[in-house]
């Protein structure tokens, strides 16, 4: 097989993808059912699933060398996205301040959005395997959802905590981005188990 690690390419690419875009969206705020969310959360999430699911096939090593490779990819978009700042409009392009509003970050959440995802992801592969040894490998949904729901309560408190304690009350967005992100986790398990029983067919053909 010509690209030996055809499934393992996907799930890093869908990491990658959701993660950087999630950066992205975040700048939109959106009210759903009545609980305000950042617009990237459901971006956002998908990287939990990818990481779990990666876990689960390829091992500890693999999904944390991913992390960090996620790190320096979200580096690599936020100096791109610092460059075209500076960078000067065209004079017939009518969009400059739009643009700035909406891609520039003050540093604060810069920093915040290192830190939860530095330590969130890095607590997902953790808790991921240190069930998975628990449970002797077995109840795959039980251990996904534990790593993900506790990971999600890391990177939300970290964030908002870091990046808007002292101007903004931050137990209600707190709260609210709980509630949609543990609802996203216990709706993905289905999504979860499809792509771990593909790419472990991706590995048999592989090995053969």
């Amino acid at each position: 097989m010509e690209n030996k690690n055809f499934a393992l390419i996907l799930l890093i690419s869908a990491f990658t993808g959701s993660l950087v875009i999630s950066q992205v969206l975040a700048s939109k705020i959106v009210l759903l059912g009545g609980l305000v969310v950042p617009a990237g959360v459901l971006a956002y999430s998908i990287t939990f699933v990818a990481t779990d699911v990666i876990s689960e096939i390829w091992g500890k090593d693999v999904a944390k060398r991913v992390v960090w490779g996620g790190f320096i990819s979200v580096l690599i978009s936020l100096l791109l996205i610092k460059g075209a700042l500076l960078l000067p409009a065209a004079p017939f392009w009518p969009h400059e301040q739009a643009f700035n509003t909406i891609l520039s970050s003050t540093p604060r959440i810069i920093l915040a959005s290192f830190i939860a995802y530095l330590v969130s992801q890095a607590h997902d592969v953790w808790a991921f395997h240190f069930w998975k040894d628990r449970f002797q490998g077995r109840h795959l949904w039980l251990r996904n959802n534990l790593s993900t729901i506790v990971s999600q309560v890391i990177d939300t408190v970290l964030f908002i905590g870091i990046a808007f304690y002292g101007s903004m009350p931050i137990l209600p967005i707190i709260a609210g981005q709980l509630i949609i992100k543990w609802g996203i986790a216990l709706l993905d398990t289905p999504l979860v188990y499809l792509l771990v029983k593909v790419c472990s067919s991706f590995k048999e053909v592989e090995s053969c």
